[in-house]
């Protein structure tokens, strides 16, 4: 029998389930954690270096699927799932159940075995929520690890739904038009809302198919007032979770069994029982409605008989599709387009990036090129961020001792000043506020996730209020981080001020500081006064931050 490599996700689980506390997915596809650091318990010459299976332990389900590399993406090979139903005792207990647990494992066991037999190059597993929520859950991870052979990465909701996103995108155009895509699992529903194939927001709530089901009593039949109730309480939670959408989408993308069963039911109507095909099908929300309707007024039993709906989803199907149609209700969105991947397919593609990449770390060079790249994704003004970059830089080299920075703060402004106006993408008023959005869900190569986090937020107060306790992003960050974020911010205020015409006039700068001065003067190519002028009110955070006053010069070539 041939042998396995089996990648370790990570170390074994010591009190809590293991969390990726480090970007999930880059803008390259690769798994920018360290989580994610495999490390092989056996191989030999037999194992396909071009084969890969990634395992999602779902709510409701496990599935893996076997894919082989190609050109542009992968192939599948060969799929399998087994409803283990992990979530179905957690709301009442808090825990996995001893029967759930047992057969995820069995299940775990059968499909190293299936990977076994396709020489695969990597296993990768990662669980959701259920896993995310119990109280047993680092005794789940433990077993998989002591009984199945390979680490089980419990990832946040978060990266779950930035996985679905990239499965989406690979199978859907999201470039020309801002997308939702709703990613609808067993205890939870991850939502992202995305401009022009550029994530803005990712959404998280605690509305999973089986959490709602057993919360508002919908397998069985439910009468009118019983579905009034479950949608009162599934608008509440996506007001908490979901807030304010930044985004009108012109399309929501659905991912999940929810979905897929919704398409199968709606096509074996229209096509009077014939096998349809669910990928890409497209339904208006009214769909959705008379769906739901319908099958409220069934019995368990008559439910399970419905043509198109596998019968192991009966229960939870009602409140699977109410919670399709209130999130199209808050997203104002009519049409929703089914894609049958999920979270499992862009753990693939993250695979198969990363082993190409074969695990070299990324240059600095490297890392500004996708900076810059991002930029012009989001149409920036390409030569004027790249001279408030280099005058951001020269105002940093000469003030940093005296406050207090230092030359690790030097590629964070770099790329603030590069990325601050990339909220324009979405639309310029308040669009500072959309620039952090759009960097903190950017998973730059190169940036760990808090210096994303620091980056977004220089970016933010490019413009507008100073930072505030009261803005939760900042008040987040540590005392330390707080003061550098405001001080870049000044700095960043200033730099972009002196290129206020878009001309690149500043060709060199010199700083001096005294106990209460600055002065800056400036070396230009031509009449730099309103660049000056800009830059003379642009001091306000500058000189709250330094204690300094601040004055300008300006000399020619």
């Amino acid at each position: 029998m041939q042998a396995v490599k089996i990648i370790l996700l990570g170390a074994p689980v010591p009190s809590g389930p293991t969390l990726l506390e480090k970007h999930d997915v880059a803008s390259d596809g690769s798994l920018s954690t360290d989580a994610l650091a495999a490390s092989s318990a056996s191989e030999t010459p037999e194992v396909a270096a071009d084969r890969f299976a990634a395992i999602d332990i779902g709510s409701n389900s496990v599935r893996i699927v076997i894919a082989q590399a190609e050109a542009g993406g992968y192939r599948v090979l060969d799929e399998e799932r087994e409803n283990t139903r992990l979530a179905s005792s957690l709301a009442e207990t808090g825990a996995l159940s001893q029967e759930a647990v047992e057969s995820s494992i069995t299940a775990l066991k059968s499909f190293v075995t299936i990977a076994r037999g396709y020489a695969v190059r990597e296993v990768r597993a990662i669980a959701t929520s259920a896993v995310r929520d119990a109280s047993n859950g680092p005794d789940f991870c433990r077993r998989v690890s002591e009984e199945v052979g390979i680490e089980v990465v419990v990832i946040s909701a978060h990266q779950e739904g930035r996985l679905s996103f990239l499965s989406v995108a690979r199978a859907f155009d999201v470039s020309d038009k801002p997308v939702a895509v709703a990613d609808i699992g067993g205890g939870s529903t991850e939502i992202v809302l995305a401009t022009e194939g550029i994530v803005e927001a990712v959404l998280t709530t605690r509305l999973g198919a089986v959490r709602v089901a057993e919360r508002c009593g919908l397998a069985g039949m439910c009468d009118g007032p019983r579905l009034e109730a479950a949608e009162t309480f599934i608008d509440q939670e996506l007001r908490r979770g979901a807030k304010k959408p930044p985004l009108v989408p012109a399309m929501l993308y659905g991912a999940g069994g929810t979905f897929t069963a919704m398409a199968s039911m709606l096509a074996a109507r229209e096509k009077s029982g014939e096998e349809a095909s669910v990928r890409g099908y497209r339904a208006n929300r009214a769909d959705v409605r008379h769906l739901t309707a319908d099958l409220a007024k069934l019995t368990l039993e008559e439910r399970g008989k419905v043509a198109g709906l596998n019968p192991r989803r009966a229960d939870i199907i009602v409140a699977g599709l109410l919670v399709i149609d209130r999130i199209m209700r808050h997203l104002k969105v009519n049409v929703v387009q089914v894609h049958t991947g999920g979270v499992r397919d862009g753990l693939l593609l993250t695979m198969i990036e990363a082993a190409s990449a074969g695990g070299r770390p990324i240059a600095p060079d490297e890392r500004e090129a996708a900076v810059e790249r991002f930029a012009e994704r989001c149409g920036v003004d390409l030569p004027h961020a790249k001279q408030v970059a280099w005058i951001a830089r020269r105002l940093l080299a000469q003030l940093a001792v005296p406050l207090g920075l230092n030359e690790t703060d030097t590629p964070l402004i770099s790329a603030a000043a590069i990325l601050a106006n990339v909220g324009y993408l979405i639309n310029f008023d308040q669009h500072h506020k959309h620039s952090y959005q759009l960097i903190r869900n950017s998973d730059l190569p190169g940036f760990e996730r808090d210096e994303l986090r620091l980056v977004a937020n220089i970016a933010r107060y490019h413009r507008g209020a100073r930072p505030k306790q009261k803005h939760k992003p900042f008040a987040a960050l540590s005392d330390e981080d707080q003061d550098r974020v405001a001080k870049l911010a000044a700095i960043l205020r200033v730099a972009l001020a002196l290129d206020r015409t878009h001309q690149q006039q500043v060709q060199d700068l010199r700083v001096g500081v005294t106990e209460n001065r600055v002065e800056i003067t400036v070396r230009t190519s031509g009449d730099a006064e309103m660049d000056l002028w800009a830059a003379r009110r642009k001091v306000d955070l500058f000189e709250r931050v330094s204690g300094r006053r601040v004055y300008f010069a300006a000399v020619g070539e």
